[in-house]
């Protein structure tokens, strides 16, 4: 079975997130066959818009940690290398994926990105790699690993909320709720759950009445303009910082802490911020 899922409606191109068992985490697969599902679009005359969407109880939880945090370096495991770290080997296969992401951002045919129940981490840096995000607003956005063991490789949190916004969310890696996410301009649009698929479809069909060319033309422009701001050098050295924070020493301590004790419990301390990375003991809360 595919991890993502195409199909073609009508003049609506549709790309799924297919791991619905571990809310459509990312693993080495994933970002290889989403590019694929948008290259099977834009070759597609017929395809005006995409709609990317996630299968089940989430539009994705980020990578899969329970592989990534949990294996040991050496394993198979491309997150994680064992000391002495080469930094390029970890940065090419990061900015494979950021590049892989960022197929959405060069599409020729906009792409809607419906959200409901969870797009953060890495599933934060799918979604704000499309043109329009429509939200539930319920649903929660954000990007934790910034509290230790992560960088957003796409850098795109900046390039839509500005640099004081985009440093609230970093600073903290708290997440958001679609409301929220929403009234700051970071998506287009919150909807309550049940009117989100009604949203998101009015949408696609009205923007699927305009030429295929109109709306490249129009993608051209705007995307210019945000790249003409050093896009792709900013993506460069957040792909590098993010290698970094995986080896840093609070890295490697988050690392070993997920190995001993399960990447849930060390998630949960990192949310909490009951956890010293740089001391790698629990923090004494007792007054």
């Amino acid at each position: 079975m595919a991890k993502v899922e195409y199909e073609k409606d009508g003049r609506i191109g549709r790309i799924t997130l297919n791991r619905p068992d571990v809310l459509n985490a990312i693993d080495d697969e994933v970002p290889v066959e989403l590019a694929d599902c948008v290259a099977r679009a834009n070759s597609d005359a017929g395809v005006h818009v995409i709609v990317l969407s996630g299968a089940g109880r989430a539009f994705c939880a980020g990578y899969d940690l329970t592989y990534y945090a949990e294996a040991a370096a050496g394993e198979g495991n491309a997150i994680t290398q064992d000391m002495p770290w080469d930094p390029m080997k970890d940065f090419a296969f990061m900015m494979r994926n950021t590049d892989l992401f960022m197929s959405l951002w060069r599409s020729y045919r906009p792409v809607i990105c419906k959200i409901h129940g969870y797009a953060v981490a890495g599933g934060s840096d799918i979604a704000l790699c499309s043109d329009i995000i429509v939200m539930e607003d319920e649903a929660e956005i954000g990007y934790m690993p910034t509290r230790v063991w992560g960088c957003p490789t796409t850098a795109m949190w900046v390039y839509r909320l500005g640099a004081e916004r985009a440093k609230r969310m970093t600073f903290t890696g708290d997440r958001i709720k679609g409301s929220e996410a929403a009234q700051i301009g970071l998506v287009s649009k919150a909807v309550p759950l049940p009117e989100l698929d009604r949203e998101v479809e009015a949408l696609a069909e009205r923007m699927a009445t305009v030429p295929v060319n109109q709306l490249m033309m129009q993608k051209m422009v705007i995307n210019q303009a945000v790249e003409a701001m050093g896009l792709r050098q900013t993506q460069t050295l957040a792909t590098l910082l993010d290698g970094i924070t995986r080896h840093s020493p609070e890295g490697l301590n988050f690392k070993h802490r997920a190995e001993e004790m399960g990447w849930k419990h060390a998630v949960r301390e990192r949310d909490l911020g009951t956890f010293d990375w740089t001391e790698n003991r629990p923090i004494n809360t007792a007054k």
